[in-house]
Formats: structure tokens, C-alpha cells, sequence
């Protein structure tokens, strides 16, 4: 996968992954995590239904990544484990696991962004210590988080459609538009 580390406003670096969208949308008291399905090698898409969205914590908490696989299994299993210490509190597990993830040696080298969300709460989590909460309820990462956030931006506030049905259309928008995203879409909902 290849990877580009644009400038953000505060200096920092996170990854642009080309693999994937993941698109996570909060919306009349319902939210709705989805992922595409295409994993691509170099130039060559070598996967078409790669589930890179799921439950975890008794199907509480969904959690959605952008980057190489076995780093992503790697960090649901340490955020089971930090929702397990702090009884499913989702916000302190998310900081816990973003500063080991900055800290530690071993998994700073870990290649990928993670979302995650329950009931209340949204998070975009990253090995720069970034544990960010969207103000509109929407998020979005991965190569082609800019075409699926920016649809369903315009869907939540120009429609009465629910989180499932912003997260279809945005997904199929930018499954449209990013050829490392598919319309192979897994969806999970709270």
C-alpha cells in the first residue's frame, strides 16, 4: 500500500491510505460504520470482499480501519483489551490505546487509522497520539474518505435520509469516484 503523509494544520502527519474508505455516519440517535471491500496490491485490486468493518465489546462498539491488515487485527485486539480494563468506556480506551500506539516501539510501526464508535461516542484514532471526535457526526478515512465524507455531508443536510441510507449513498459516490474503493460495502450498525 502505498502511503502519503499530507501536512496538517497542527504539523502533524497522518497516513493517507490507498486501499479503502470507511465512512462512519451518527445521525437521529442511530449510527452506521461502513467499509468497501477491495484491497488492491500495488496496481492490482487482488481482493473484492474484505471485511474491514466490525462489532466488537458484546457488539457495542464498531470499529472500522484504513491501512495494511494484520495491523488493523492487531489494534481491534488491543482496543478489546484497553475496553475490557475501563469496563467499555470507549473514550478512555481510545486514549489509552493512541498513547501505547505513539509510545511504544513495536507499534508505532503499525500502518493503520482506525475508527471507532458506540452509542455516544466517535472516534478517529492514529499512531500520532490523535484521538479525534468529528463535530457533525460524520467521519471518514482512507483513499476515499474525502469523496464519501464530503457526500454524506451533503446528504445529511439537504435529505431526512437515516444513517444507513446516507451511508449507502455516499459509499456508492465514492466507490464511484476512488478506484482503491468498491461497491462490495459491509455495514454495521448501533
Amino acid at each position: 500500500m502505498e502511503k502519503r503523509y499530507p501536512q496538517g494544520n497542527d504539523g502533524g502527519r497522518l497516513p493517507h491510505f490507498h486501499g479503502t474508505t470507511i465512512l462512519a455516519v451518527r445521525r437521529d440517535g442511530k449510527v452506521a460504520v461502513a467499509g468497501d471491500g477491495q484491497v488492491t496490491l500495488g496496481d492490482s485490486v487482488v481482493k473484492h470482499h474484505a471485511r474491514k468493518v466490525r462489532k466488537i465489546y458484546n457488539d457495542r462498539i464498531i470499529v472500522g480501519f484504513a491501512g495494511a491488515t494484520a495491523d488493523a487485527l492487531n489494534l481491534t485486539e488491543r482496543l478489546e483489551g484497553k475496553l475490557e480494563r475501563f469496563n467499555g468506556n470507549l473514550t478512555r480506551a481510545a486514549v489509552e490505546l493512541a498513547r501505547d500506539w505513539r509510545t511504544d516501539k513495536v507499534l508505532r510501526r503499525l500502518e493503520a487509522v482506525m475508527v471507532a464508535v458506540d452509542e455516544k461516542s466517535m472516534y478517529l484514532v492514529s499512531g500520532n497520539g490523535d484521538v479525534i471526535e468529528p463535530d457533525a457526526g460524520i467521519l471518514a478515512v482512507g483513499s476515499g474518505g474525502v469523496a464519501a465524507h464530503a457526500a454524506a455531508s451533503a446528504l445529511a443536510g439537504h435529505t431526512r435520509l437515516n444513517a444507513r441510507e446516507i451511508i449507502e449513498s455516499a459509499m456508492k459516490i465514492a466507490g464511484d469516484l476512488c478506484i482503491y474503493t468498491n461497491h462490495v460495502v459491509t455495514i454495521e450498525e448501533l
